[in-house]
């Protein structure tokens, strides 16, 4: 479950007989202006995507924990119970089957990492969806990993908040650079629908920063005023929708509009403005009267505060709705975000639901019919393949804890599936039906005191990927201090009796401390963030640092979630990447392209005809382009590309070969003793350096030939392949050791 999911904070206006009939059947006309022109001409007409591929208009949705594949064998996955969605992207484009997250492998990384096609060590958010940070006398606070781009971190600890850095950091310190820049630099209006940090996440800082006290009175804003006085309108009014305004447009231009600004830009961004919040961009898309999902409800929480839902309510009918209206009213790029359909968002028991329970097949119903008229109502506005780069991915892929459903056999399509949902205890495996839902919860300071001894002062952020703050006086020690070392041995040897079999099991499955979190791409440029060492356990498990005692069991299961992630398990960071629109090839389903999160952003860039202002860690995906613009232009080095760009990969992602082969050794080096931790921990601060260095000339080729039109130097290309090829090798070899 997100940390969206835990932020959940008629038809209305119609008038003529025309409208209504629209609505209720899934259409919505574009807006229409005075002249008889509609926005979606009128406020576009600037846009400047590429002109040789024929995009128009660029849709990207990311799903939160959506499966290609299935959870169990006997029922459909996620996509097949979406058909609409699911032929709509085999019968047109490529779906990427073989796709990857980053780590660690949760939402807001997972999000962030394919907004900006860098790692969470140039984006500032390696761990989520909150994380801890230390204070200078070695305590740490809890920050929250989704603020808008530009606030600081969004700190909820009580008191000061001892880190001001901006949450979004890239590798020299500064504030990363924002997704939308390129298109609007570009004249193209860019809609954010509920995705991470791109939008106001929060009111408490993120309202301030973006509508500020006036300066000359230093009073309140309007939308501070607000907070103040009824915060609940005030998050559906401000949080989760916004639109990035190209320089001048219309859309923008009025009262509402607020200066957009990135101090930080690379090449300079000013004069740039934006609607922040449904209040404002409503009146820019449904002026007529309430906006209404594609169902024709009016869109609001569930406490009836008209505007927007929660990020926990972003259902499809809901998200897409979104999407279509900011695409009929001068908005041609969009990024939504749709909610998890394996919770109950109704808040009611049953919280989450098994492979092929009911609420879970109603949820990927209702999914699926929305998606079959969004797909109507986009064509209906002229809005298809033909001119529109459509994106679809999901964040990550969650690890289902829970039993068997009864009756043994059941698919969800001829016989439905049964679970039980209670909360029950590992000390008596018998109170847990076989086919119960929920997360396996563990005190890790209890089992550490109780087993191994260890009281040492931590905390954690809490997950089934813990990482873990030592503060015990004098606090955040050294990577090789005693103190440390002790706690990673005896973490690597705690146990927990499963609650549904009474089967003991070893808890940790890796670890790494600074050293392998370097390698993967998990330490910022802000030292305070650093954990002192990342625990990656059992994904049934779900970590959390209570009493350090077992007095109550320390290992329980909870009905209350049931879908973990975080950890570095296929069935968590492999998940999939849907392309259709002009210049992506017909491939149907594949896994012969291996990608992750950080290659959507360069590939759609390339299909744009734009480009960053910084160098990608993703490569393009050219083996899912058509033969002109790139391919075309590689001519005969099109395979070698190819073939760099897959060892780069091998190299560079963290859940790749040389990634997944370092946290094996990474785990043998904490697990050991002192003189074992200190040989493999220089041999992997080697094969960082040398990583590096090959990685980082091998995308400086790829980006030079993907953006910048220059021929690939076959020989150093080759000599470049070798050398990555050589140190997977010495990967490989060394974990075998």
């Amino acid at each position: 479950m997100s940390f969206h999911a835990v932020l959940k904070g008629s038809l209305a206006g119609l008038m003529t007989v025309g409208l209504l009939s629209a609505v209720a059947t899934g259409f919505a006309p574009a807006a229409v202006s005075a002249n008889g022109s509609s926005n979606l001409e009128d406020n576009a007409s600037g846009c400047r995507l590429s002109q040789d591929s024929g995009v128009q208009h660029v849709i990207y949705v990311q799903f939160d924990n959506t499966h290609f594949t299935r959870d169990n064998p006997n029922v459909p996955s996620d996509l097949e119970q979406m058909p609409n969605l699911l032929n709509f992207i085999k019968n047109n484009g490529t779906l990427d089957t073989n796709h990857h997250t980053p780590l660690i492998s949760h939402t807001a990384t997972d999000i962030l990492t394919s907004l900006t096609g860098v790692y969470g060590d140039r984006h500032g958010v390696p761990v989520s969806n909150s994380f801890k940070y230390f204070t200078p006398a070695g305590k740490a606070r809890t920050g929250v990993s989704f603020a808008y781009w530009t606030s600081p971190i969004f700190d909820v600890s009580p008191g000061t908040p001892t880190d001001t850095t901006t949450n979004m950091l890239t590798a020299e310190g500064k504030n990363a650079p924002a997704p939308w820049v390129p298109f609007t630099r570009a004249g193209c209006n860019v809609g954010s629908v509920a995705t991470a940090n791109t939008i106001l996440e929060n009111i408490g800082i993120d309202v301030p920063t973006v509508f500020p006290p006036d300066p000359v009175s230093h009073q309140p804003s309007p939308e501070m005023q607000e907070v103040a006085s009824n915060p609940g309108q005030a998050f559906a009014d401000f949080v989760g929708i916004g639109i990035h305004c190209a320089s001048g447009n219309v859309v923008c231009a009025g009262v509402n509009g607020r200066s957009d600004p990135l101090p930080a830009e690379p090449g300079g961004y000013t004069g740039f403005k934006g609607l922040f919040g449904h209040k404002y961009v409503a009146q820019q898309v449904s002026p007529s009267g309430p906006l209404t999902d594609l169902n024709g409800h009016v869109i609001q929480d569930s406490s009836g505060h008209v505007g927007f839902p929660g990020f926990d309510g972003m259902s499809a009918a809901v998200s897409l709705s979104y999407v279509a209206a900011l695409q009929e009213n001068g908005v041609p790029v969009t990024y939504a975000y749709i909610s998890d359909a394996h919770d109950n968002h109704a808040a009611t028991p049953p919280y989450s639901f098994g492979p092929g329970e009911a609420g879970y097949v109603a949820a990927l119903k209702a999914y699926d019919d929305a998606f079959g008229k969004f797909f109507t109502r986009l064509a209906h506005d002229g809005i298809n393949r033909s001119n529109t780069l459509f994106v679809f991915t999901a964040d990550e892929g969650d690890h289902f804890s829970g039993g068997t459903p009864a009756p043994a056999g059941c698919d969800d399509v001829n016989t439905p599936c049964a679970y039980s949902h209670v909360n029950c205890t590992a000390t008596n495996p018998t109170s847990c039906p076989a086919n119960n839902v929920g997360e396996t919860n563990a005190n890790l300071a209890g089992l550490l005191a109780t087993q191994q001894g260890i009281t040492t002062a931590f905390t954690v952020h809490a997950d089934s990927a813990p990482t873990v703050y030592i503060t015990q006086s004098p606090g955040n020690p050294p990577r090789d201090a005693a103190v440390t070392r002790a706690f990673e041995r005896a973490a690597g040897k705690l146990t927990g009796i499963n609650p549904q079999t009474g089967a003991t099991e070893q808890i940790m499955r890796a670890m790494a401390d600074p050293v392998e979190m370097k390698l993967l791409h998990m330490v910022t440029a802000d030292p305070f963030r650093t954990p002192t060492f990342t625990y990656f356990a059992d994904p049934a498990y779900f970590l959390f640092a209570g009493a350090p005692s077992c007095t109550s069991p320390c290992v329980t299961q909870n009905f209350g979630f049931a879908w973990n992630h975080g950890d570095f398990q296929p069935e968590i960071v492999n998940t999939w990447l849907g392309l259709v629109g002009p210049g992506v090839r017909h491939l149907g389903a594949t896994g012969k392209i291996w990608s992750d999160h950080t290659d959507i952003r360069p590939t759609m860039l390339a299909l744009t005809g734009l480009h960053d202002d910084y160098a990608s860690d993703g490569r393009v995906l050219l083996e899912a382009l058509k033969g002109e613009g790139l391919a075309d232009s590689l001519g005969e080095k099109r395979g070698l590309f190819i073939k760099l760009a897959q060892v780069y990969k091998q190299i560079n992602a963290p859940v790749g070969q040389l990634g997944l082969s370092t946290l094996a050794r990474s785990t043998q080096a904490l697990q050991g003793d002192d003189a074992l931790y200190a040989t493999i921990e220089g041999q992997l601060i080697a094969l960082n350096a040398q990583r590096d260095t090959i990685a980082g000339q091998m995308i400086a080729m790829l980006n030079a030939a993907a953006f910048d039109g220059k021929s690939i130097n076959a020989e150093h290309a080759h000599d470049l392949i070798q050398q990555g090829e050589n140190l997977l090798g010495q990967g490989d070899d060394q974990e075998g050791d």
